[in-house]
């Protein structure tokens, strides 16, 4: 029952402060905002014509790939390709979007087959093409081997920046939401001297702890939701093509990616709680908390554009998350990896809910003596 009390006492304070509630939705809004504008601004403008050299379009394909074109008034003209070499010039000289050659026996009804998609990722309205094979051979529901070559050397840095840095603004985001309700609620009420007086009673150590970690997890994950619809919603449009909310995602990337997002939330609020606890004043957690915030911003950034990191990423707290998200963006898949880190955040949280118990125990922490 004391537990309950005083979980029920940082509900209460939330849901009755209007600027807590607008920090946690906020997030997911900014989100969208920015990358649906910056994606009009990559792709420019609708009503692209894409004139792409064939060896033969299987009719579902086609069908597919021309009715997620209409969805942003495009339309794609099909070539016959009858000199590849010619074909890969005009793609490079930007004549055309790409050239498509389906393997000896491929049939979008079964599993089998192979697809090579020779484009260049310095075109826009290549790169973009490419997005709508991709996309048509995820929604037959089935994984086809995709062989692509690229004509540039220059990779799709645009999209490469976005999908590296998407994950580092979620995880800033989180930070901030967590910080907006986790300083007040531990640094703040030691500074005034309200959580001594909790801690003087006969209430259980560990009830304290629980009774702060848990509402402020649940509490946070708002933003957290926020942030991840905010992607989601966002994803169609930075991808250059109305895909509808998917965005050319597997529904289980989306759950991947949801489930990074919701582990890290208790993970950030024990740590802040924990720095909170060992600080004096929200000012000096405040401090030490964005100390924290820039380190995992500039080791995720650079695990984004410094190709280093292995599977054993998935042992390093809050990183993980942002290394999955990364590969998920970026069309990989990562179950076992993402699962992982989904399990080993947790597992960090529940010690880090131990460790502040014993502090909580810790006159010298919490008293000053």
């Amino acid at each position: 029952m004391k537990l309950a009390a005083l979980m029920r006492k940082e509900f209460h304070r939330f849901f009755h402060d209007p600027r807590l509630v607008v920090t946690m939705l906020l997030p997911g809004l900014l989100i969208f905002l920015l990358y649906s504008v910056m994606g009009s601004a990559m792709n420019g403008k609708d009503g692209k014509n894409y004139r792409v050299y064939c060896d033969g379009t299987p009719p579902l394909v086609t069908a597919l790939v021309e009715e997620l074109a209409k969805k942003s008034d495009d339309t794609v003209e099909w070539l016959p390709l009858e000199d590849e070499e010619a074909a890969r010039a005009e793609v490079k000289a930007k004549k055309a979007a790409a050239v498509l050659k389906f393997g000896e026996g491929f049939d979008p009804l079964t599993e089998g087959g192979n697809v090579e998609i020779v484009y260049d990722p310095a075109s826009e309205d290549s790169l973009n093409f490419y997005s709508l094979v991709t996309a048509s051979l995820n929604e037959l529901g089935r994984r086809f081997q995709v062989d692509e070559v690229l004509l540039s050397a220059a990779d799709a840095m645009g999209r490469s920046v976005m999908q590296s840095v998407l994950p580092l603004i979620v995880v800033c985001f989180i930070f901030s939401a967590c910080m907006s309700v986790t300083l007040e609620s531990v640094a703040g009420e030691k500074e005034r001297g309200t959580l001594s007086t909790v801690l003087v009673t006969s209430v259980k150590r560990s009830h304290i702890a629980l009774g702060k970690i848990v509402p402020l997890s649940c509490i946070s994950m708002l933003g957290a939701l926020s942030s991840f619809l905010g992607t989601a919603l966002s994803m169609p449009k930075l991808m250059g093509v109305s895909l509808g909310f998917l965005g050319g995602y597997s529904a289980w990337s989306y759950v991947l990616l949801c489930l990074l997002i919701l582990s890290a939330v208790p993970l950030v609020v024990s740590l802040i709680a924990l720095v909170s606890t060992l600080s004096r004043s929200v000012k000096e957690a405040s401090a030490y908390t964005s100390v924290v915030m820039i380190l995992v911003m500039v080791v995720s950034l650079v695990s984004a554009f410094v190709p280093v990191m292995g599977d054993w990423s998935v042992a390093l707290p809050v990183l993980n998350a942002t290394v999955q998200m990364q590969a998920l963006l970026g069309g990989a898949l990562p179950v076992w990896q993402s699962l992982v880190s989904v399990g080993a955040n947790l597992f960090y949280t529940a010690v880090l809910v131990f460790v502040i118990t014993k502090l909580f125990s810790s006159e010298r922490v919490m008293f000053g003596k």
